[in-house]
């Protein structure tokens, strides 16, 4: 199915970016969730229910998985299920940014295997079935070759190089650099603009579904902070961070994190 369900989830992504540009990020009503779990607009709202209305339409078999719809356990018994960010980097929209991305996904028996992350006000959209490749408004791209990792640039949060991560007792040489959206970090990967991302906190699958698949099919590895592989709809939808990168830079991040540390905010 990642044939077709790849031309379904590209014409939602279209259609989420209409509706979520009607919006000025600023003046956009916002509420704060619950337990610190972050802000929501009503352009969040908008864009979920268009995307839970159509891509259910589309494919009612399929289970929902979704930042802004309540979470139910019918999922955990479908084969496939979408697995959908309305806006990934709320904030940065609420502030008037161009950084923000709707992140769609298509997962089978825990695998992605049709995905869209799409900035809007970039004008990007990348996009990937399993087994075809990923690509950018619809040329190839690939994973940068970079082999050292002292001259690589990773994408990170600042915490990420909190000592306590690594084994060594601080965090290897690399050049760190940000971007707000998680989405939008794996993507910028995936296409070669920089060498490797970290996340090493606890992830919500819907942050990173998308970027999983597209930067597999870029050239890349995705793995969990331990190197373990990425598995989706799990009855807790969170995975244990995220290390992404081409091979060789991959392997030295991987081999200098220190597994012990995964307890630690990031």
């Amino acid at each position: 199915m990642p044939a077709t369900d790849l031309p379904l989830l590209i014409d939602a992504a279209l259609e989420a970016g209409k509706i979520a540009t009607r919006y000025s990020g600023p003046d956009a009503q916002r509420w704060d969730k619950p337990e610190g779990a972050g802000p929501v607009t009503e352009a969040d709202l908008a864009v979920n229910a268009m995307l839970e209305r159509d891509l259910q339409a589309a494919r009612p078999d399929y289970g929902w998985l979704s930042e802004e719809t309540e979470d139910s356990p019918d999922r955990l018994a479908r084969d496939r299920v979408f697995v959908i960010d309305p806006i990934d980097g709320t904030r940065s929209f609420a502030e008037g940014s161009r950084t923000w991305a709707h992140s769609l996904a298509v997962t089978e028996n825990g695998e992605v295997t049709a995905a869209v992350i799409y900035l809007p006000l970039r004008d990007l959209l990348y996009a990937a079935a399993k087994g075809q490749g990923a690509t950018l408004n619809g040329t190839a791209i690939q994973v940068s070759g970079q082999a050292h990792l002292p001259e690589a640039e990773i994408l990170a949060a600042k915490p990420n190089l909190d000592p306590r991560h690594w084994q060594s007792g601080a965090a290897p040489d690399f050049r760190r650099v940000y971007r707000p959206s998680l989405a939008y970090r794996m993507a910028l990967v995936a296409q070669g603009r920089f060498d490797g991302m970290l996340t090493l906190r606890p992830s919500w699958e819907w942050d990173i579904a998308a970027g999983d698949l597209i930067l597999r099919e870029a050239g890349g590895l995705c793995t969990d902070r331990l190197g373990q592989p990425l598995r989706f709809n799990n009855t807790h939808p969170r995975l244990n961070g995220v290390v992404a990168a081409g091979s060789a830079v991959h392997s030295d991040l991987q081999a200098r994190l220190d597994p012990n540390g995964a307890g630690i905010p990031a």
